[in-house]
């Protein structure tokens, strides 16, 4: 099979495409490739390659730069996603989009389901939410997939934040009312490549099992990694402003995929994994 993967060079594209290589003729693509926002750039390359699966992770995901420019936002995760979805459709070919959580509110103090109603209060979340409105509309072999608190190799992530932190020995001070479920690009890749080869389209939430607090997060990390001793100050998100205003509550229950018998592992399983492939844990 013949699979074009958008954003290749970022956190859960190039997971995807290592995951996929062994097996699958992957096409990796980029900005250098063609620009999703330009309906003429990416009509030509998707007719060029004939792929038989795409796979979209491209998006701008800088939450705090979409609040600067909500239409720059929309450009590339809105109105791009539904390009990939309409040229992929002139192929033939099914597309899975990568949203996210932020497009529910978080004002509930549940996991949300798949089915559970869409409500961004912040300009990432919106145009992610844009992106999930248009690709039904245009293609509809879709999968709609909803990660939350992405973390991987290679990248600047919460953990690395956190630990670099530490053993500089700056003051930790993390939110304590922001809740999602922290999710390992590894799992996730894993999760997407099963999911595409079902043909059961519709919306998915893929994420580590589990909801936990940017605090408590933060403390696991610490405690696992050998920094048992030092403090965090907890504070609420109102104390650490920021131009994106996140969804407080936005955990995530997995119960469509499931149903498939694709499930991800508790968060605290893919945190070790993680630390232990990075040489933190032994």
């Amino acid at each position: 099979m013949k699979i074009l993967v958008t954003g290749a060079a970022g956190n859960i594209g190039k997971e995807i495409v290592a995951q996929l290589q062994p097996n699958h003729e992957v096409v990796g693509a980029d900005l250098a490739e063609f620009d999703i926002a330009d309906w003429n750039s990416t009509h030509a390359f998707i007719q060029e390659q004939h792929p038989d699966l795409v796979i979209h992770p491209a998006a701008w995901t800088d939450v705090d730069g979409c609040a600067r420019d909500p239409q720059k936002a929309i450009m590339i995760n809105g109105l791009g996603a539904q390009n990939v979805a309409v040229a992929a459709a002139a192929v033939s070919a099914p597309i899975v989009h990568i949203s996210t959580n932020e497009v529910f509110d978080g004002y509930g103090e549940h996991l949300y389901k798949e089915y559970d109603r869409t409500q961004p209060t912040n300009p990432y979340g919106y145009s992610k939410w844009v992106a999930e409105q248009a690709i039904p509309a245009v293609n509809s072999r879709h999968y709609i997939v909803r990660p939350s608190w992405v973390f991987s190799h290679g990248g600047r992530n919460f953990i690395q934040a956190i630990l670099g932190a530490a053993e500089a020995g700056k003051q930790l001070r993390v939110v304590t009312n922001e809740v999602a479920n922290p999710t390992y690009s590894v799992d996730l890749a894993e999760a997407i490549i099963k999911l595409s080869s079902t043909g059961r389209y519709g919306i998915y939430h893929l994420a580590n099992e589990g909801a936990v607090s940017r605090y408590q997060f933060a403390r696991y990390v610490l405690d696992v990694a050998g920094y048992k001793d030092v403090p965090i100050q907890p504070i609420s998100a109102s104390e650490w402003p920021r131009a994106s205003t996140p969804p407080m509550y936005a955990g995530l229950e997995n119960m469509a995929a499931a149903m498939l018998g694709i499930r991800l592992r508790p968060w605290q399983q893919a945190v070790d994994a993680f630390m232990t492939r990075e040489g933190i844990l032994s």
